[in-house]
């Protein structure tokens, strides 16, 4: 059943209740997402006079960035471009050109994070030409690739990529191959009836103040978006592994790996390929959060456990920074997911016989079978490189994860060749051809 049930729809709307009051907010919706469809919606405060729904209209702020993503990810797929071109081989004459398509999609250009324009997100935008001649090299501030450094004027850019390719605006873009076929035809470049108006909350009184809202231009794929809370569920299910035929999963999957982090050794908030990643608690999420004059909003998916959580508010800030992470919580809590039943499946013979202890070198590695002729080598008891492999039409395996992502796997009888690395079924076993030679334990 999609749908939560009495009691945890009751804690659900009592957090939502709680984050609107006490974080003085004017309206603030939310939806759980549960395998692919919304379980529970909720909304507290007002809008013109009434209670907001799931079709009242929040701007979305930078998540729009997570959408420009996907059609250049497309264009990588039909072998348009590839992430590691340099921007000007295509637009040509583009400034800092020599920064790649992926250093754009995670941040890692060393760009500036805003243009150098007035502040874009409170006036009206300039034309793409405008904007470009704008950018010099002191728009630069780090080394590409040296580090994360959030950059709206990358997304600029890479708006200005897609409208190339595509010959096309970045916007019919978006709407023709992400919109339309996920079916959120109520995500609109500018806001339609019914929508919130953005709110900036007085810090020291209940009054407030209404936020100005224009047409980005150039800067509207950093931020120009406007959905309902119906829209955005569908991008959260859409995160969450249901891509239609927008995407491959194989794509997606790439586009939430992280490929920097903003805060540190042990990270907790990351980027992938126009994606932002967090780890709360345990989870693994993937989304993005946007903020313009007068609105935030946020939404995460949880491949792994199959559920995505949204918030969109009309406020210019205040909110706890913790509401979605604790709706999660409160799912967990009153509706934990249940695993999926075991079931035996079919085995190769051939492969079955290979199941079972390696060695590399003295230290015991387990070789299991996963489903679709896929192989798993992990260290016994942990403690090392942990891989696993997918079968090839040349009848070896390539790396998926770990060390051994895009390594290949080669069986014998009597051994594994993984790149250049030889396993045995004894520690170093005199009858395989280790390489070096085993002259035998002795004491």
């Amino acid at each position: 059943m999609t749908q939560v049930g009495h009691r945890t729809a009751r804690a659900l709307l009592r957090r939502l209740a709680v984050e609107q009051a006490e974080c003085r907010v004017p309206s603030l919706t939310a939806a759980i997402v549960r395998d692919g469809a919304t379980a529970w919606f909720g909304g507290r405060g007002h809008v013109d006079g009434a209670a907001p729904t799931a079709a009242t209209q929040y701007r979305l702020g930078s998540i729009t960035k997570s959408m420009v993503a996907v059609v250049v990810m497309r264009l990588r797929d039909e072998g348009v471009l590839r992430l590691t071109d340099p921007l000007d081989e295509h637009l040509p004459g583009a400034p800092l050109g020599h920064l790649t398509i992926a250093q754009l999609l995670s941040h890692t250009a060393g760009l500036t994070a805003e243009p150098p324009t007035d502040w874009w997100e409170r006036t009206p935008g300039v034309p793409a030409a405008e904007l470009m001649a704008r950018l010099g090299p002191g728009e630069l501030k780090h080394r590409p690739g040296r580090r994360f450094h959030y950059s709206n004027v990358g997304f600029a850019l890479l708006g200005e990529l897609v409208a190339r390719l595509r010959g096309t605006t970045w916007l019919k873009a978006v709407r023709a191959e992400v919109l339309d076929p996920l079916g959120m035809h109520d995500t609109t470049a500018r806001p339609r009836v019914p929508h919130a108006t953005g709110y900036a909350v007085h810090p020291w009184a209940d009054v407030v103040l209404a936020e100005p809202e224009h047409d980005a231009d150039a800067m509207g794929p950093a931020g120009q978006l406007w959905a309902t809370p119906h829209d955005l569920a569908r991008w959260a299910a859409f995160l969450g592994g249901d891509t239609a035929d927008v995407l491959g999963p194989g794509t997606l999957a790439e586009m939430r790996e992280p490929a920097g982090v903003d805060d540190g050794d042990t990270w907790t908030g990351g980027f992938g390929l126009g994606l932002q990643l967090a780890r709360p608690g345990g989870r693994r999420l993937a989304g993005h959060t946007g903020s313009m004059p007068g609105f935030l909003a946020t939404v995460w998916a949880d491949p792994a456990g199959g559920v995505g959580v949204l918030f969109m508010a009309n406020t210019t800030s205040g909110l706890s920074g913790r509401l979605a992470t604790d709706l999660l919580d409160i799912l967990e809590e009153y509706e934990p997911r249940l695993p999926d039943e075991w079931r035996p499946a079919a085995a190769d013979p051939q492969l079955l016989e290979l199941t079972g202890l390696w060695h590399w070198g003295p230290k015991p590695y387990a070789l299991r079978l996963l489903p679709e002729r896929g192989l798993s080598l992990e260290p016994v008891g942990g403690g090392g490189r942990a891989s696993r492999f997918v079968p090839q039409d040349d009848g070896t395996w390539l790396g998926l994860d770990g060390y051994y992502a895009g390594e290949t796997l080669r069986v014998a009888p009597d051994h594994l060749d993984l790149n250049t690395f030889v396993f045995t079924r004894d520690p170093y076993d005199p009858g395989a051809p280790v390489p070096g030679g085993v002259t035998g334990w002795h004491a």
